[in-house]
């Protein structure tokens, strides 16, 4: 399968809706992938092409995030610097460890992490309410944010869905971030983490690159529209909607297993 000739229109059109919902959820929260990943494999990509075809999609999607939430919030880049590079390792060996395993482990992987998703959160919703990172030292500053990007970069690279999310709110839990603030942070982070990640699929041409452009544009779009909502609003409110999605995803992927 090398391109988009091997989909339906209507294929084509479902997944593009499917992914511009994603990256408004992506922008606000994170955890796009919860809906992408499965959305791919709906319409007949083959497993070992999803993980970097996602990857190639979410890098431009998530690019117009970072610009948006770092050009309004006025965030400076230096102190994302370490936690950039800790993701960028982080994420790299994380996705040379999914190119030696079979395929075939995503959907019972998916079924495992949902739960503790759904669970990180709803049970988190206090974190962020103010920016009190400058009671941390800078030094204690980085150390805790380099604590947060490699392990998260790590798990990107392997696997995916719900590591904006995770990184939103260890930033805010750790680094003592407005969720706001760390929203944007995250999006760097995340924006790395794929990139580093999606080099390492090219390499192996574990990409559909037509279908990873085209879905990228849209994925643009729906970033776009989701980080004037989080800015406007905040990413309070999407909570609920991503403990529902990982709600549903969990029965229909435990049902595939089950019927397969």
């Amino acid at each position: 399968m090398s391109g988009l000739e091997s989909f339906s229109s209507l294929q084509l059109a479902a997944l593009a809706l499917l992914v511009f919902i994603a990256g408004v959820l992506d922008s606000l929260a994170g955890g796009g992938g919860l809906i992408t990943l499965p959305a791919y494999l709906a319409v007949g990509l083959p497993p070992g092409l999803v993980l970097g075809t996602n990857k190639c999609a979410s890098s431009i999607g998530t690019t117009a995030s970072v610009v948006r939430y770092f050009r309004t919030l006025e965030l400076d880049w230096r102190p994302v610097a370490p936690m950039i590079a800790a993701a960028l390792i982080g994420s790299a060996a994380g996705a040379e460890l999914a190119l030696l395993l079979d395929p075939s482990w995503i959907r019972p992987l998916m079924l495992a992490i949902l739960p503790f998703v759904a669970w990180s959160v709803l049970s988190k919703h206090h974190v962020g309410l103010g920016d009190r990172s400058s009671e941390l030292s800078p030094e204690s500053l980085s150390r805790r944010a380099v604590g947060v990007a490699l392990p998260v970069g790590a798990y990107d690279g392997f696997f995916g869905p719900g590591a904006g999310t995770f990184l939103a709110l260890g930033l805010a839990r750790f680094c003592r971030y407005d969720l706001l603030r760390a929203t944007g942070y995250a999006k760097a982070l995340n924006l790395a983490s794929n990139l580093a990640a999606l080099v390492s699929f090219m390499i192996a041409k574990r990409v559909n690159l037509p279908l990873g452009a085209a879905m990228g544009a849209v994925s643009l779009l729906g970033n776009l529209v989701g980080a004037h909502l989080g800015l406007k609003r905040g990413a309070a409110a999407i909570r609920p909607a991503i403990a529902l999605i990982c709600a549903g995803l969990f029965l229909k992927i435990a049902f595939d297993l089950s019927s397969g």
